[in-house]
């Protein structure tokens, strides 16, 4: 194989590499995208089939104006490409008793101009009869937000980066022991590459790559997922009928039966902290129980439904919940990118964005993203 030299190397084809690569590739720069497993690849914090796309992120704005960013950045592509993979089926917020997160969400959206409905607890009840809304008071609507569907999303984004100036490979690259900048990384198969820069998008990985800076910066915690199979002939749980839905204060969140494939429920709560090479992708009895309990609840009309499928994938969180977006603080010329935080999936386009304006222009950094902010002990800030 050539060992040629490239402008970019990226590692890691997740949301965040992927992205990453094509917008430096538009930038002109001649790119490597390397990943161990393939894009969006089942052990992947970007695979699965579907993640939310929203605006809301309570008082948070630079988040929410993210998320705008990036939708139109999607659509954008999906229609230059062709690809149906976004689901525009409205994203319902509803709040129990402490409905101040909700309230921050409607002023935050306001200032950055995001259309919204505010729904009386009379209101969902006429629009949504077959959600159980039990200690719900209120709810709010993003009309324009909705589904990504991400393993196919992320395979996309790298087909068309192949188009530019992008070269993908399949290798694992070791840790760059070299402090200052540097030419080469070097997979562990002894294949030499060499750039101008390096960026590790490497998710749940980072923390065993470089295990002494991001080691304890990096937590992976495995989270089940499930799917519910619906009434046969019944259309209630599939858009329009039912948009995606989050119930903040359980941190659960769902989406209509997409492409088939049933009611989707899953825990938004951190799972326990796992190796993301040697945890098992088995659901748990427990969390099974969990999701019919809950399912039942909100859902009565799927009182006994099946379980048609079933998934875990994992979260790479920082401490608080904001990406990690910063350079090596050894070597300049390496950039660490990730953090997800199982919210960052919708930002891909956004991060690609800002990191190639902060490798080619050296435009400054968001402090939030920085090395320096990321602590060793988990305290939830972003949702």
């Amino acid at each position: 194989m050539s060992e040629q030299r490239f402008g970019v190397a990226v590692i890691g084809a997740g949301v965040f590499g992927a992205w990453t690569a094509w917008h430096l590739a538009r930038r002109g720069r001649r790119v490597l995208l390397v990943d161990a497993y393939g894009p969006g690849n089942a052990r992947a914090s970007s695979a699965g089939e579907s993640r939310i796309i929203r605006m809301g992120y309570g008082a948070d704005e630079l988040y929410t104006r993210w998320s705008q960013r990036s939708l139109a950045q999607w659509k954008e592509f999906f229609a230059a490409t062709r690809h149906a993979l976004f689901h525009e089926t409205g994203v319902l917020w509803l709040a129990g008793t402490n409905e101040t997160r909700v309230q921050q969400t409607i002023e935050t959206l306001r200032r950055c101009g995001v259309p919204f409905q505010e729904l009386s607890r009379a209101e969902l009840e006429r629009r949504y009869p077959q959600i159980g809304l039990d200690g719900i008071t209120k709810g709010l609507l993003e009309p324009n937000s909705g589904v990504l569907m991400a393993r196919r999303a992320v395979a996309a984004v790298v087909e068309d980066a192949m188009r530019g100036s992008v070269e993908y490979r399949v290798a694992q690259i070791a840790e760059p022991r070299a402090m200052g900048p540097i030419s080469f990384v070097t997979t562990t198969s002894g294949e030499r590459i060499e750039a101008e820069h390096f960026v590790f998008a490497c998710g749940a990985w980072l923390g065993k790559l470089f295990p002494e800076i991001l080691g304890a910066r990096i937590f992976p915690s495995r989270q089940e997922v499930f799917f519910f199979g619906v009434p046969a002939g019944d259309s209630r749980f599939a858009p329009p009928a039912l948009p995606t839905w989050l119930f903040q204060e359980d941190e659960i969140y769902g989406m209509p039966d997409l492409e088939s494939r049933g009611l989707k429920f899953a825990l938004d709560r951190h799972g326990e902290k796992v190796d993301p090479d040697t945890q098992s992708r088995l659901p748990t009895v427990a969390g099974a129980d969990e999701a019919r309990r809950f399912v039942e609840q909100r859902f009565p009309a799927l009182r006994g439904a099946p379980i048609v499928e079933t998934r875990v994938c994992q979260y790479e969180n920082t401490w608080n919940g904001d990406f990690l977006i910063d350079r090596h603080p050894g070597i300049e010329n390496v950039w660490f990118v990730g953090g997800g935080s199982g919210h960052g999936f919708k930002h891909g386009p956004a991060v690609g964005e800002y990191l190639a304006a902060r490798i080619l222009e050296g435009s400054e950094g968001e402090p939030r993203f920085s090395l320096a902010s990321k602590e060793m002990v988990q305290k939830r800030a972003v949702f």
